[in-house]
């Protein structure tokens, strides 16, 4: 699909807009030992609701179709050295083919094309790879050996910027949604590590469908918005797949004037980014650019389960489309007054479109 880079909508729309005081200490740097004990704010035109994240089951109903991004977290950090023996610092964005990726990297000097780079393991184990080209910040890299196999033996969680300490044994599987099936994040859709295998068969029992995307969360999702006048700021690219399956359900869930509840806001991008026209979405593989703020107009979801964001990003934008800019920073504002935690290790909150809330 093709999407408009600067939409109408943010014309007179400014970074600032979206700006508001987190103290550093609400920013949540371990999880909690239970993934559903996080509190959930619950917030629509008309209420902002102190709840725990085990009320979704009230605010769920029978017929409420819950869709998931089934991406996997790899272990996309990599460090080393060049042939030239300085270090060397890989991320890797996105995974191309089998030994093939594109990645973004941190050394002394600039890596060039030909370049051969060497990534250690803590056991001493390496594997080489070698620079064969740029996309624009981004460098292509041809793998000597399967890199999904590579970064699995020596890599490491690439945990966000703001989490301010190296990724422990327990980020492996804390940092990744317990229907996680499909590798290649470089990030966790983080709205998903709420949920337990024990709170989705709840919720199947009382008659919750649900339903599954997949969404490659890239590193780009971390870079901040630098312009100021959000008309001439462009999204960082995202590729994703909605099956048949998916597609035929949330259709069918539109047509019966069911809830589409989207959980987190890369399930919400790939359904919006998908959608024909109001009320009806198409199957298949695309990349999306597709900016979310207020003044646009959505086509699938009701309701979208969510992590707090980061002050002045697009993320804080989206979510504005869905109640409004002002009753979201009023929302945040009472969570910083009620110390929830925020980011990928924080608390939830549960956003509906209104006219489309709990009957």
């Amino acid at each position: 699909m093709s999407f408009e880079l600067h939409p109408e909508y943010l014309a007179g729309q400014h970074l600032s807009d979206y700006d508001f005081d987190l103290p550093p200490e609400l920013i949540a740097q371990f999880p909690l030992e239970d993934r559903t004990a996080s509190r959930l704010l619950h917030v629509t035109d008309s209420v902002i609701e102190d709840l725990v994240f085990t009320d979704v089951k009230r605010l769920l109903r029978p017929g409420d179709l819950l869709v998931m991004n089934d991406t996997k977290v790899i272990k996309a950090r990599l460090r080393g050295r060049k042939e030239t023996g300085g270090a060397v610092e890989a991320m890797i964005e996105r995974v191309t083919g089998e030994t093939s990726a594109v990645s973004m990297l941190r050394a002394s000097k600039t890596p060039k094309a030909g370049g051969r780079l060497f990534f250690e393991g803590a056991g001493g184990e390496t594997h080489a790879a070698t620079v064969t080209g740029r996309r624009g910040e981004f460098f292509e890299l041809s793998f000597d050996d399967p890199v999904l196999g590579v970064l699995d033996a020596i890599g490491k969680v690439p945990l966000p910027p703001y989490i301010e300490r190296e990724a422990s044994a327990d980020d492996a599987g804390r940092y990744q949604t317990v229907y996680a099936a499909h590798p290649g994040a470089v990030a966790a859709p983080t709205a998903g590590l709420h949920f337990s295998r024990e709170l989705l068969d709840e919720l199947r029992a009382m008659g919750v469908d649900e339903a599954f995307v997949t969404l490659h969360v890239g590193a780009g999702t971390f870079q901040p918005v630098r312009e100021e006048d959000l008309s001439q700021h462009v999204m960082h690219s995202e590729w994703f797949v909605i099956s048949p399956e998916t597609a035929e359900k949330v259709n069918a869930a539109k047509r019966e004037g069911r809830r589409v509840v989207a959980v987190g806001s890369t399930s919400l991008r790939a359904l919006e980014s998908a959608s024909v026209r109001e009320g009806e979405l198409r199957a298949g593989a695309m990349d999306t650019q597709l900016f979310i703020a207020p003044g646009y107009r959505f086509n699938i979801i009701d309701v979208m389960i969510t992590n707090f964001h980061l002050p002045r990003s697009t993320l804080v934008m989206l979510v504005s489309a869905i109640v409004g800019r002002e009753r979201v920073l009023e929302a945040y504002r009472h969570a910083v007054a009620e110390r929830y935690r925020f980011f990928s290790y924080g608390d939830a909150c549960f956003f509906e479109l209104p006219g489309r809330q709990k009957a």
